[in-house]
């Protein structure tokens, strides 16, 4: 196990709602339009505490998905400091806590804060762990060139170079059939 599950989960969701946006969605348009995908979205993870259901939060996790799309590339260093600047914002004071089926792990907002600044911190938690172990590396944005989508490569070696099976397959029947032309 590379991170702990908790680090793992907020990972995931940090990809999940980064691909939303155009260009990494599986439809390449925007998939966090409406109230309707947010809830959607958080259908798959678990959060608990507020959420309000309304256009502001959709906008605001619209936001919140733009700065982590940022932060997730940046180098080890100036990770630092965007992770820094998100929990300092939220005036962020970090607790354990087991709610659910989840075993202890850390949550540093009141469950009554903002969805948007929930999201934020406990990307900044998880982010916290991947510069500690110092594998900023594993954070990957999609190698097919007309995909934006971002994956944390899990793997043992760390050479995952694409977001989704259907991205790597395309590129791969992409560059065999260049081959097979050349040779033609």
């Amino acid at each position: 196990m590379l991170f702990a599950p908790d680090t793992e989960e907020a990972l995931d969701f940090v990809v999940a709602l980064a691909n939303t946006a155009p260009g990494a969605s599986r439809t390449g348009d925007d998939e966090l339009t409406t109230i309707a995908d947010l809830t959607e979205l958080l259908s798959r993870y678990v959060f608990t505490g507020r959420i309000d259901h309304d256009d502001a939060e959709v906008e605001a996790i619209r936001q919140t998905r733009t700065l982590l799309r940022e932060v997730w590339t940046l180098d080890r260093d100036d990770a630092v400091h965007a992770v820094n600047r998100m929990l300092r914002e939220a005036r962020a004071l970090p607790y354990l806590t087991r709610h659910d089926d989840s075993d202890w792990h850390m949550h540093a907002t009141d469950p009554g804060a903002p969805l948007a600044e929930r999201v934020r911190v406990e990307a900044a938690l998880a982010l916290i762990d991947v510069i500690r172990m110092n594998e900023t590396g594993r954070l990957r944005v999609c190698g097919a060139d007309d995909c934006t989508g971002l994956f944390i490569d899990l793997s043992r070696n760390g050479s995952k170079r694409f977001c989704s099976v259907r991205c790597g397959n395309r590129v791969n029947m992409t560059a065999f059939r260049a081959r097979r032309a050349h040779h033609d």
